[in-house]
């Protein structure tokens, strides 16, 4: 079985590592940990076109270099478990990128955590999980946590 993990740095991504483990046997899943960092959101002035100051650029490659380190975190609590797994990071909207990742890898399950927004919240930033699971060409486990957690 392959699973695609779709992770980010919160209590939720920590969840679904739990169910992970707790679920699937180790010999029969392999795991693809999927970090994806959105570009920065540059606003538009003339006199800042590409090439971009290397300020931006260096603030960029650390964000890539910290979503590396969040994948690797959660690749290593898999692999003390057990499980074959791969790291990976993209950049890009994250709601087209993990569904576009698992289609590649040819996922069987695509594992996410839930924030559990509802309301404006909800409306205003989106739900990743609604999307995913909409969307995914797999089966899609979105992990909740219990209240209080």
């Amino acid at each position: 079985m392959k699973i695609l993990l779709a992770i980010d740095d919160s209590k939720y991504s920590t969840a679904a590592i739990r169910a992970i483990r707790a679920q699937y046997p180790p010999a029969q899943a392999a795991v693809r940990v999927l970090h994806v960092v959105e570009p920065l959101e540059i606003p538009y002035y003339p006199d800042l076109a590409p090439p971009y100051p290397a300020s931006l650029v260096d603030v960029e490659k650390g964000r890539i270099k910290a979503g590396r380190n969040v994948g690797v975190r959660a690749a290593d609590q898999l692999r003390k478990a057990g499980f074959r797994v791969t790291v990976a990071v993209r950049e890009g909207s994250v709601r087209p990128a993990i569904v576009d990742d698992a289609r590649k890898w040819h996922a069987d399950l695509i594992v996410v955590g839930s924030h559990g927004r509802t309301g404006v919240k909800r409306l205003l930033l989106g739900s990743v999980s609604e999307y995913v699971a909409r969307h995914a060409h797999c089966s899609v486990e979105i992990v909740r946590m219990k209240a209080g957690r």
